[in-house]
């Protein structure tokens, strides 16, 4: 492989309340000293800002939808990689993580390399799955079930549910409910945006910690950050958090990892609940969009990433606990034919004018 890597990423989005990972993974790759390779961007819709960022990316593409299948997706990252030679390949978005996980070895014999769990490690965090492995690690977690009707809601105390709940789509979104009315209308919304089936959790009093690591796959914990969030969207996402160190946490997600022999990026969801136990929320199998933290702690964990698959040994010194990071919106000013390039042709060469129509 070359000395200067070209690294493909996925989830360019910067939705205010929901902000994909892709953007900040660029960030912190771009950062680093000793970085001389290039970045692709990927991402799913024209207005995601990422695609016109040049001091992140030198080429940016379109991808098809999840939902238009395998087939799609291979089809056009071989158009991509017959230009652009893609080294690696790192995914940001839970939706792509099956189709990926599946695609590897295909992906792997066009000289593509990237460190993502397999399918059956990606079933062991689902949300509904989290009870096992929080077992297998020794961890707490809330209990959790697989709704498909919304009249669950109105009878669920007679199964030992009580409110406040948790309402969550499979990949995306969360709802706090206080009745079986909010349950109601949070189980349609999310249902309708993300389809069947809903999850639902016993809601846990607390306050919520995040780590994000990357797994070696063979059971050991690369490099940890972790994080209090200080200030949330509406969906609870990390607009402002704080950089802290606990070392049972640590230790809890070394062992999820350890359990699960996880390879590549994670975060993981803890809420410290009012008896000073951790209980797992959620297992998320990429790096979270806070990542960027990571290099203010001085733990760079994207290019650490990098350096793994290209079988260098990353170094993580001590990082700076007390650091903060707050979130902010900006406005990018894009021309009418760098839109219209992504729009019609589904690329724009930022640093590379080749690209496939």
């Amino acid at each position: 492989m070359s000395q200067n890597p070209v690294i493909a990423i996925t989830g360019m989005n910067a939705k205010p309340d929901n902000p994909g990972p892709g953007m900040a993974v660029a960030r912190c790759i771009k950062e680093s000293e000793t970085f001389t390779g290039k970045i692709v961007g990927l991402s799913y819709d024209a207005l995601d800002p990422g695609l016109y960022r040049p001091d992140y990316c030198e080429s940016t593409y379109i991808l098809p939808y999840p939902s238009s299948g395998e087939e799609a997706l291979l089809e056009r990252l071989t158009q991509i990689h017959e230009v652009e030679k893609i080294d690696i390949l790192i995914p940001c978005l839970d939706a792509e993580l099956q189709a990926i996980a599946r695609l590897k070895p295909t992906l792997e014999e066009m000289g593509i390399k990237t460190l993502i769990p397999d399918q059956e490690q990606l079933k062991m965090r689902n949300k509904d799955s989290l009870p096992e492995l929080a077992r297998m690690a020794g961890i707490r977690t809330p209990d959790v079930t697989r709704v498909t009707s919304a009249s669950f809601f109105y009878t669920c105390h007679n199964e030992g549910w009580h409110y406040p709940l948790v309402v969550k789509g499979l990949f995306y979104d969360a709802k706090v409910a206080y009745n079986a009315d909010e349950a109601a209308a949070a189980f349609h919304k999310i249902a309708a945006e993300w389809g069947l089936p809903i999850l639902v959790q016993q809601f846990v009093e607390g306050e919520e910690v995040n780590l994000t690591a990357i797994g070696d796959g063979n059971g050991n914990m690369l490099g940890s950050v972790m994080m209090k969030k200080r200030a949330i969207t509406d969906k609870g996402k990390a607009w402002a958090g704080i950089s802290i160190e606990d070392k049972k946490l640590n230790d809890a997600a070394a062992a999820l990892i350890k359990a699960s022999n996880w390879p590549g990026p994670l975060e993981v969801e803890v809420m410290l609940d009012t008896a000073g136990q951790y209980q797992l929320i959620e297992i998320n199998p990429r790096f979270p969009a806070w990542i960027y933290l990571s290099v203010g702690v001085g733990r760079n964990l994207p290019y650490a990433l990098i350096q793994n698959i290209l079988g260098t040994t990353p170094e993580f010194p001590e990082y700076k606990v007390g650091t903060l990071f707050i979130r902010y919106a900006e406005e990018l000013i894009v021309s009418l034919d760098e839109f219209e390039s992504i729009a019609v042709n589904g690329h724009l060469g930022l640093n590379n004018s080749n690209a496939p129509k």
